[in-house]
């Protein structure tokens, strides 16, 4: 029995979004629902921006704009880890890699993200991040001068 797409989409456990050239949303996974709040009929049409925080997006716009122009992105192997807008306005982090799928005329036509929920291991790196450094500090004033 072959998987179609659709059915591969509906199981994964991490959120797939699909994004066209222009950053429309053309596929949105339960999961991408499960993980933003959004449900397809809202994210399906709309830009990306539902789902990126005010103060990344001209950086992630930039970015976007040159993958699609150029075809090429560090992201198709590479982590990518930024904060992602949910629907209740709360912000979390997420790490993705993307997929290019090309037109008909071999340039970049869609953009897929798979995408996973690193909030709480963000959470607690920062936290480990802040005992390091105040036990590095607790030790330095323990120095002899």
């Amino acid at each position: 029995m072959a998987l179609t797409l659709e059915q591969f989409l509906t199981v994964i456990g991490d959120a797939v979004v699909i994004s066209d050239v222009s950053g429309t949303i053309t596929a949105w996974n339960p999961a991408a629902e499960r993980l933003f709040g959004f449900t397809a009929g809202e994210a399906l049409g709309a830009s990306l921006d539902i789902i990126i925080p005010e103060r990344q997006r001209q950086r992630h716009w930039s970015g976007y704009y040159q993958t699609m122009h150029t075809g090429m992105t560090k992201y198709g192997t590479s982590l990518l880890q930024v904060p992602a807008l949910k629907r209740d306005g709360s912000t979390i982090s997420i790490a993705f890699t993307v997929a290019l799928l090309p037109g008909e005329d071999s340039k970049p036509a869609l953009i897929v993200a798979v995408i996973r929920d690193e909030t709480a291991r963000f959470s607690e790196e920062r936290a480990l991040r802040k005992r390091l450094a105040a036990a590095e500090a607790e030790v330095q004033s323990q120095s002899p001068s």
